[in-house]
């Protein structure tokens, strides 16, 4: 079970008494989270989620995380609600860590998502990014185009280990993206992490979305072309062109995509293909022996990349010309 810290009952029901829930009745770790340490609290006045955030998030960048989920939440975007203790923060700290307590959502993820899943995805996100779009918090994207070498330069020597040939492949492709990646389409908040596992349904609708945790400030349609490689590819890593005409459809229900964004498509799927390929490369190849959470494959990502580098257009992901 990823559960990295373990709390003591006295520590957690010294820091729940701040909120107000009444007494905790019981609480149990929950295994799928990977960044964090998350629990399961049930208390008198219902069911809430307690989160310890780990190294891995910077804990400057947390008031703009909790921020972002309150202002989604007043604007009618279901997602966890951060709860402020007796003092007004939403931010506390637990067992040496920063702890935040939220509502809980009630919802499954979709291991094997349809079009109908798809449709309604690409409406949830498009109203997420209409709801934030009036959300001052800024946060730059450090896993964009200008993160991705650094992190690949860390283990390009190991790279082959992986798949023969695979340093100069990416290497190369690292260049042709960072050459002609756009600057200038439309700038909001996104999700950037928008899988299967951080969109909860009750039958064939969205009933929230969570993990905000590498949300940023960047190119919304960048947002969309991560859902795309996310949702739209199938088991054998098969391009499902009917799910993505679903998601997008679904997006362009609330927020049509300019000119601009469904020329530069292909590029950006190809690139957040190549964000998820260089972190999981990363952490594959730094992989702790004996760690309980296993590493994701990273060759997943270069198939989906190669893909991306052979469409002729937007047309292939569904889109009219």
């Amino acid at each position: 079970m990823a559960v990295y810290t373990e709390v003591p009952d006295e520590e957690l029901a010294a820091f729940l008494a701040g909120y107000g829930i009444g007494p905790l009745l019981s609480y149990k770790g929950i295994a799928e989270g990977v960044e964090n340490t998350n629990y399961l609290i049930h208390a008198e006045t219902g069911s809430y989620i307690l989160t310890l955030y780990e190294k891995r998030v910077e804990p400057g960048d947390l008031p703009f995380f909790l921020g972002l989920m309150e202002h989604l939440s007043a604007r009618g975007v279901t997602c966890p609600t951060p709860l402020r203790n007796g003092e007004g923060e939403t931010l506390g700290q637990l067992c040496g860590r920063p702890a935040a307590l939220m509502t809980f959502l009630e919802g499954l993820w979709i291991r094997r998502p349809g079009v109908v899943h798809c449709r309604e995805l690409g409406s949830a996100l498009a109203r997420m990014h209409e709801a934030a779009a009036d959300y001052p918090g800024a946060r730059s994207n450090s896993l964009s185009v200008d993160g991705w070498r650094p992190i690949f330069a860390a283990v390009a020597d190991r790279a082959d280990s992986v798949a023969a040939g695979l340093a100069a492949e990416m290497e190369t492709e690292l260049a042709v993206l960072e050459a002609s990646w756009p600057d200038d389409l439309p700038q909001g908040i996104i999700h950037a992490d928008l899988f299967p596992d951080n969109v909860f349904f009750l039958e064939d609708k969205v009933s929230g979305l969570i993990d905000f945790y590498f949300a940023c400030r960047d190119a919304l349609a960048y947002d969309v072309a991560i859902c795309i490689n996310a949702w739209c590819f199938e088991a054998d890593l098969s391009f499902n062109v009917t799910k993505a005409r679903a998601l997008l459809a679904g997006y362009f229900d609330h927020r049509p995509l300019s000119k601009a964004e469904v020329a530069a498509l292909p590029l950006l799927a190809r690139g957040a293909a190549m964000r998820f390929f260089v972190t999981r490369l990363y952490d594959l190849i730094n992989h702790p022996p004996g760690a309980f959470v296993r590493p994701k494959d990273p060759m997943e990502y270069a198939r989906r990349n190669r893909f991306h580098r052979s469409v002729t257009g937007p047309a292939e992901y569904g889109l009219e010309p």
